[in-house]
């Protein structure tokens, strides 16, 4: 996944799926809001490592969010 064609809107619904996961005050949470909000590189690459960084049931429930 290259972190510069990430779909902004995606990553809003990705933000509002790990704020139900692991709250609205994870850093990986605001990190993909701050991202969503200015969709400037630096704030998409920050919420990428933040988001693989996470544990992977946690990944893969945010993830399965999505296709709902």
């Amino acid at each position: 996944m290259d972190e510069t064609t990430i779909d902004r809107a995606v990553m809003g619904r990705l933000a509002k799926a790990l704020a139900f996961i692991a709250g609205p005050d994870h850093p990986a949470t605001a990190a993909l809001q701050a991202a969503f909000d200015t969709g400037s590189a630096g704030d998409i690459k920050k919420a990428r490592t933040l988001f693989l960084r996470l544990k992977p049931g946690d990944r893969r429930a945010a993830l399965s969010m999505l296709d709902n």
